[in-house]
């Protein structure tokens, strides 16, 4: 069995972790955790993986947010993948990276994703929100975290 978390050091990203990696524990899954980081210095400073006066380097995010998974799941295989410009025009990043998720998704073989997200599953679905285009993919489970705790 695989789990897939999608990763980006929110409070609910790291209950959905926290989450997962209870489930791992007691069902003998495997556990990946999924960061991806959109080719945008504004993105990375408004989740905090960047400091004001920090130049984009993805290095450097993707060390404090393998840290802070190997902190709470030092036994899951973290992955950390560059979005950069969007092929498509029409594109925008949160497709984007709900696309990556899924690509990720299939490759791993996940059965279940983890997913923090305060909108996934919603009826009225904002533009900026990932979660409610994987959650209505068929092919694996998905736990929601609404809420931190």
């Amino acid at each position: 069995m695989s789990l897939l978390v999608p990763f980006d050091g929110s409070t609910l990203s790291m209950t959905a972790l926290r989450r997962a990696q209870e489930f791992a524990t007691f069902s003998d899954a495997e556990l990946v955790v999924l960061t991806l980081v959109p080719d945008d210095p504004e993105y990375a400073r408004e989740r905090g993986w960047l400091d004001p006066e920090d130049t984009f380097d993805v290095g450097v995010i993707e060390r404090k947010l393998r840290q802070r998974v190997h902190d709470e799941a030092p036994t899951a295989e973290f992955r950390c993948e560059l979005i950069e410009d969007p092929t498509d025009p029409v594109a925008t990043v949160p497709m984007d990276v709900a696309r990556r998720i899924r690509q990720v998704a299939a490759e791993v073989d996940a059965d279940i994703l983890f997913i923090g997200s305060e909108n996934a599953g919603r009826v009225s679905t904002p533009l900026a929100s990932v979660g409610s285009p994987i959650s209505e993919d068929p092919e694996y489970d998905v736990h929601i975290v609404r809420h931190p705790e």
